[in-house]
């Protein structure tokens, strides 16, 4: 049986991956930080490691014959930033994977990369994959436009009672859900792809997006366009007045939102349910919420 070594087992994508993975017979090796803490991941082995220390993961892929990551943080916790996780734990996996002798290293990135590389995020990203595209390991690098889980803040905006857009709203992207793309990364790895840019199925401009998510409440659609000067002017400020927890992922959004994040189109999940889904998981946890103060008093 195959196996396959994945970090950051127990974030969004992570859990896709396992499950994937998995269900196409593989043997899944899932790096958690805590055994205990960590929720059920669809995984045949736990191993609890911390991947920003060496020394720690030094022996755990033996026998492995493929590493996925996906390990990377969206806002600075524990006193790590993005260039301790995204750039250096990602390198530290990488040399253990060389040492083991391991066929394939993949990675999950950022579509257009390239063209955000001011953003400390994408910046320690793409130093990593610099890194891996110079060593002698196989490697696969996994571009993703966006995950669903990243529209809510559309669905958020529209729930307050307007959205507020940069530009003419034009810029557009397409979206993936992460049981999508865990299924295009497997089938990309068994292929031997180097590289794939990948999205959802349907592709929308921003103010498509809004009008979606007004939709999804029932709501007649409110979109403010703002100059694009607001958002340059946003970027050059959040450095200075805000803290880097928040400034960091500020930072990808604005400066994403300015691109056409369009991959290529693949999966079969759309947004509007998962807005739909999504809308309906808060009304019957708000029901739930409200059943149980009621019974308390």
């Amino acid at each position: 049986m195959k196996r396959v070594f994945i970090a950051g087992a127990t974030g969004y994508l992570g859990r896709f991956l396992c499950a994937e993975f998995q269900q196409r017979g593989w043997y899944v090796i899932a790096l958690v930080r805590k055994a205990a803490q960590a929720k059920p991941i669809a995984a045949d082995q736990l191993i609890e490691a911390q991947a920003t220390d060496a020394a720690s993961i030094r022996g755990v892929m033996a026998g492995t014959d493929m590493v996925v990551s996906s390990l990377g943080i969206t806002r600075q916790t524990d006193g790590l930033d993005y260039w301790d996780v995204d750039y250096q734990a990602n390198l530290n996996l990488l040399r253990e994977a060389e040492r083991a002798g391991v066929s394939r290293f993949a990675y999950i990135h950022v579509l257009r990369a390239a063209d955000m590389a001011q953003v400390p995020m994408v910046a320690a990203k793409s130093a990593f994959v610099a890194e891996l595209q110079r060593s002698t390991l196989a490697n696969t690098i996994i571009a993703p436009s966006g995950y669903f889980s990243d529209m809510s803040d559309f669905l958020a905006m529209a729930q307050s009672g307007r959205v507020w857009l940069f530009g003419d709203g034009g810029k557009r992207i397409n979206p993936i859900h992460g049981a999508d793309l865990a299924a295009a990364t497997v089938a990309a790895l068994e292929d031997g792809v180097a590289w794939l840019d990948v999205g959802g199925p349907d592709i929308f401009d921003q103010k498509e997006l809004a009008e979606l998510a007004f939709a999804s409440l029932g709501k007649a659609s409110r979109v403010t366009l703002l100059p694009d000067i607001l958002r340059q002017i946003a970027l050059r400020l959040l450095p200075l007045v805000t803290p880097r927890r928040i400034s960091g992922p500020a930072r990808f959004f604005l400066s994403a939102l300015a691109l056409d994040m369009v991959g290529d189109q693949y999966g079969t999940r759309h947004l509007r349910d998962q807005f739909k889904n999504s809308l309906a998981k808060t009304r019957s946890a708000s029901i739930h919420k409200l059943r149980t103060e009621r019974k308390k008093s």
